[in-house]
């Protein structure tokens, strides 16, 4: 996993969680999200007949479902790019007042991007 975008460990960890999650799946996308207290939430895409989901839509769901007040990071393991009409407006309607640091690696667990969204 590359440092080379100056992660702390807590970030590294989200990105490690989603990136096993993938991989145990077979899962286009793994995300996880870390949430104000500190508790991270893990998923990957669901893609059935009648629900078509994201990995960050479930880990955002799992984590407000779970009583999180407001997430602080997420991280989404893919080949893809982040879509960014639908995965990054439900990222910020969850944002701490801070903002919420979104990072996204590739399958290797290479960080391809982090941006932060207020």
């Amino acid at each position: 996993m590359s440092l080379d975008h100056d992660l702390d460990p807590e970030d590294l960890k989200i990105v490690s969680l989603a990136r096993s999650a993938r991989a145990r799946t077979g899962a286009v996308e793994g995300a996880a999200v870390r949430d104000d207290a500190g508790r991270s939430y893990v998923a990957t895409t669901v893609t059935l007949p009648a629900l078509a989901l994201s990995a960050i839509q479930v880990a955002v769901a799992m984590a407000i479902s779970s009583g999180a007040g407001a997430l602080e990071a997420a991280a989404l393991v893919t080949e893809a790019d982040l879509d960014a009409d639908i995965d990054l407006a439900v990222l910020r309607e969850v944002a701490a007042p801070a903002g919420i640091r979104v990072i996204r690696a590739d399958p290797a667990g290479i960080v391809q991007s982090v941006n932060a969204l207020a």
